[in-house]
């Protein structure tokens, strides 16, 4: 039985308007979640995510199974209640941030250091599953396999063989009715191994479906026909989710492909650096041209942090080291780009879809 439950209310092609049901509540789509890595969303708190409207935020497996530990947070409750936040969270599997520490991979498993103090683990399918079970979430991820673009068609049919065996593994152990587990498809920039990689991944019978391996190098034009025939062989009444894309040229066009939820550290690294995310596209709010800008990062964003803040007083932060510039600057990304997904949302319910991409993809493709 399914533990997440997708109403689509409203379609423009294949773009969808839906709402998706967890045991512990409800979310609509199209959604952007973002990324809490460690527990939380850079320089934001629990109080910050209502405020910008978020409906799911991420954690991540790796940091959190090593600090604080899975047997802590769940001491705590769950990683909601952990960090205060009464909203979903889904925690990632952790298998990207394995990967990228180039560990020692086997048919079963990875072994791999800590960053934090050198000290070896092991991961595998089955103790993925047990530690975010641990930490929570009411959506988990399997572990899959990632491998970095470009790779050698032989080293991406490994990991799409890895993949669907991990989470063929993952299925059998998760065991928490009131959590929903999501497979994730792989397979590069090939066509032919996204579409297998999807049916072997369907036939296993997930809640929902994770779309990994894409945004890590490759262009937007590799990105999109390998995106799509993924999607031609996910079920419609699942949730698809792609993992780690949120620019919004790349989210639109993947809204329009079908997409529903979307996650990315993107928008608060941004803001650390002081970059604003605008309907006129990104700029540097640190310029000289905003010193004395007596109007908001953006007119029509509907964020606190705009019906507040001049671009002189922030560019003025940003001068002087003060670190309320990047907390100001990351809340008002997040909160733009989850406003771009309720007027993506909002156009496909009122048929305007077409439109709304155009314009998008006029400032930013």
């Amino acid at each position: 039985m399914h533990r997440v439950a997708v109403a689509v209310e409203a379609a423009a092609a294949a773009a969808r308007a839906a709402s998706s049901t967890t045991a512990r509540g409800s979310y609509t789509t199209p959604l952007f979640m973002p990324v809490g890595t460690r527990g939380a969303i850079k320089y934001l708190s629990a109080a910050d995510y209502e405020r910008v409207g978020a409906q799911i935020v991420l954690g991540n497996t790796y940091h959190l199974m090593l600090r604080p530990g899975a047997e802590l947070i769940e001491r705590f409750g769950g990683l909601g209640s952990f960090a205060g936040w009464d909203g979903l969270t889904l925690t990632d599997s952790g298998g990207f941030q394995v990967f990228s520490l180039d560990p020692s991979v086997d048919d079963d498993g990875v072994t791999f250091k800590s960053t934090y103090d050198g000290s070896t683990h092991r991961f595998t399918p089955e103790i993925a599953v047990d530690v975010q079970q641990r930490l929570g979430a009411d959506i988990q991820m399997v572990l899959d396999v990632c491998p970095p673009l470009p790779s050698p068609p032989e080293v991406v049919r490994l990991a799409v063989e890895r993949t669907s065996a991990w989470a063929e593994r993952a299925r059998r152990v998760h065991s928490r009715t009131d959590q929903a587990l999501f497979g994730i498809v792989q397979g590069g920039t090939s066509e032919a191994l996204r579409a297998e990689s999807a049916q072997r991944t369907v036939a296993l019978g997930f809640d929902g479906y994770g779309i990994g391996g894409l945004s890590v190098g490759e262009s937007r034009g590799e990105m999109l026909p390998a995106l799509a025939a993924a999607i031609d062989h996910l079920p419609a009444d699942r949730p698809r989710y792609l993992m780690g894309v949120g620019d919004p040229a790349s989210l639109v066009e993947a809204v329009a492909l079908g997409v529903d939820q979307f996650d990315c550290v993107m928008q608060t690294r941004l803001g650390r650096h002081g970059t604003a995310l605008t309907s006129e596209g990104r700029f540097q709010a640190k310029a000289a041209r905003h010193a004395d800008v007596d109007a908001p990062l953006d007119a029509n964003c509907p964020c606190d942090v705009c019906a507040r803040h001049s671009r002189g007083y922030i560019r003025h932060l940003l001068q002087v080291g003060e670190p309320t510039a990047s907390r100001l600057l990351s809340i008002h990304n997040v909160a733009w780009t989850i406003d771009l997904m309720s007027r993506m949302r909002a156009a496909i319910l009122d048929g305007t879809f077409a439109r709304l991409r155009s314009d998008i993809l006029a400032v930013w493709g």
